[in-house]
C-alpha cells in the first residue's frame, strides 16, 4: 500500500512539473520595440498595427517603448552598451552606419531567405540604404520627402503663377519680393541653414561631401561654396526671415500663422496644416544647376544578440509589408510605407489637401540621401557649427566650409 501511495505522489509530481514545463513553453515571447516615430502621434496607429500583428501571431507579444526623437539615440547607445538593448529599434539612414559598423545589427538576409521573403515589394532605394558590408541590416519602415509649401491666395492676390517644378532659387528669391510688396508684414520664404539643407543643395550645384571612397573631404569645393552663398542670400535679399525676425516660432507657425509665403519642410506636415484657414499647395523644391531633394528613410533593426531573432524577424518583416499597417499609415498621415503597391500610391493622392500629391513622388526622382560617415552625428555637428557661424558673418562661406573641412577630416579612420 505504501509502495503504491509513493508511486502515485511521484507520478503526481512528474506530472506537475511536466504542466509546467508545458504551460512555461506555452508563454508568448515579449519583444521589446524601441522607437522615435510613433511617439507622441502616433501611438494609436501603432497599437492597432500591434494588434494585427498579434493576432496573426498569438506567441509573440509586442511591447513598445519611446523617446522623444531628441534624446532617442543617445537613449539607444546606452541601453545597448548597458547590456539593455531593445528585441527591435528604429533607426533613420543618417544613424544607420554608426550602429552597423559597430556590429549590433542582425542580418536578416537568411531569415528572409528561409522565409522566401520578396524584397523586392519595397522601393530600390529604401531596400539598399539600409545595406551594408553586402548584409540587409535592416528592412525599411517609411520614406519622406522634403517639397516647397506655398500660400496659393498670397499668389493669387499678387497676381503671380504658382511655384512650379522648374523653379530655381533665384525665382523664389523673385516671387518672395513681388508678394512682400503687395504684403509688407509677411516674409516671402523660408530654407532653414542647416546640415540637412546644405548637403542636398551643395547636391543641386554639383558638389560632395566626399570623393566616392571618401578618402578627400570636398566640402569647401568651389561649388560647395557657391551653394552656401545662395542659402544665405535668401537672408542678404531680405526675403527670409533671421532667427530674431522670427521671434521663437518656427517656420511651420510662421506659414500657418500666414506670417510666410512659402517654406521648404517634409511632407509629415500634411497633417498640420490641414486646418490652414487658407489655400496651399506644393510642388518639387526649388533647385540650382539642377535638381537635388532630400530623401528621409527609417528602418527597423534587429539587435545582433537578441534572444528572439525569429519572432523579431516576423514582427520586422510583417510591420514593414503588412498591407493593413500600410494603409493604417497612409490613412493617418504616418508617413509613407516603402512598397510599391500601386494601390497605396492611389489611395495617398485621393487625398487632400495638398491637392498636388503627386509632388511627393516627382521629388523622388531628385532624390539625394545625406552623406554619412561612421562618426555621423559628430559630423553633422561639426557641419552645422560651422554654418552657424557663416549665418551669424563670423566666417565667410569660404571660411566656414574650411574649417568643415578640418573637422570632418578629423573624424576619418
Amino acid at each position: 500500500m505504501k509502495k503504491a501511495l509513493g508511486l502515485s505522489l511521484i507520478i503526481i509530481v512528474l506530472l506537475i512539473s511536466a504542466f509546467a514545463v508545458s504551460a512555461q513553453g506555452d508563454d508568448p515571447i515579449t519583444l521589446t520595440y524601441f522607437t522615435f516615430s510613433a511617439a507622441p502621434d502616433h501611438l494609436e496607429e501603432l497599437d492597432q498595427m500591434i494588434a494585427l500583428f498579434e493576432a496573426e501571431n498569438p506567441g509573440i507579444k509586442i511591447e513598445v517603448q519611446t523617446a522623444a526623437y531628441a534624446d532617442y539615440f543617445t537613449l539607444l547607445q546606452s541601453r545597448i552598451a548597458g547590456g539593455d538593448a531593445p528585441d527591435v529599434f528604429e533607426l533613420n539612414y543618417e544613424n544607420f552606419v554608426s550602429y552597423a559598423a559597430k556590429g549590433v545589427l542582425l542580418d536578416i538576409s537568411p531569415l528572409a531567405e528561409a522565409d522566401s521573403f520578396d524584397t523586392s515589394i519595397y522601393y530600390p532605394k529604401s531596400l539598399e540604404a539600409f545595406q551594408y558590408d553586402g548584409k540587409q541590416l535592416g528592412l525599411p519602415e517609411t520614406f519622406s520627402t522634403v517639397v516647397l509649401y506655398y500660400n496659393k491666395d498670397v499668389f493669387d492676390a499678387a497676381g503671380l503663377d504658382y511655384p512650379t517644378a522648374d523653379w530655381t532659387w533665384a525665382d523664389a528669391i523673385a516671387a518672395s519680393k513681388e508678394i512682400m510688396a503687395v504684403n509688407p508684414d509677411m516674409y516671402g520664404i523660408y530654407s532653414g541653414v542647416s546640415f540637412f539643407e546644405f548637403y542636398k543643395k551643395a547636391a543641386q550645384n554639383g558638389c560632395d561631401f566626399f570623393n566616392e571612397d571618401k578618402t578627400e573631404v570636398l566640402i569647401n569645393s568651389d561649388a560647395c561654396v557657391a551653394a552656401l552663398e545662395t542659402m544665405l542670400s535668401l537672408m542678404d535679399e531680405g526675403v527670409m526671415p533671421t532667427s530674431e525676425e522670427m521671434a521663437g516660432m518656427d517656420d511651420g507657425t510662421m506659414f500657418i500663422n500666414q506670417n510666410l509665403a512659402m517654406t521648404t519642410t517634409g511632407i509629415w506636415m500634411f497633417a498640420s496644416f490641414s486646418d490652414a484657414d487658407f489655400n496651399w499647395d506644393i510642388t518639387v523644391e526649388p533647385g540650382m544647376q539642377g535638381k537635388a531633394t532630400h530623401f528621409f528613410s527609417n528602418s527597423v533593426n534587429i539587435y545582433a544578440d537578441t534572444e528572439y531573432a525569429d519572432a523579431a524577424y516576423k514582427w520586422v518583416s510583417f510591420f514593414t509589408s503588412n498591407a493593413e499597417a500600410a494603409d493604417i499609415r497612409i490613412q493617418s498621415g504616418w508617413e509613407l510605407p516603402t512598397l510599391t503597391n500601386p494601390e497605396y500610391l492611389t489611395s495617398y493622392l485621393e487625398q487632400t489637401p495638398p491637392a498636388n500629391r503627386q509632388a511627393v513622388f516627382d521629388s523622388l526622382e531628385y532624390a539625394v540621401v545625406p552623406p554619412t560617415i561612421e562618426r555621423q552625428a559628430e559630423m553633422q555637428d561639426a557641419v552645422g557649427a560651422a554654418l552657424d557661424q557663416a549665418v551669424l558673418g563670423m566666417l565667410t562661406p569660404q571660411e566656414a566650409l574650411d574649417l568643415a573641412k578640418m573637422e570632418i577630416e578629423a573624424l576619418l579612420p
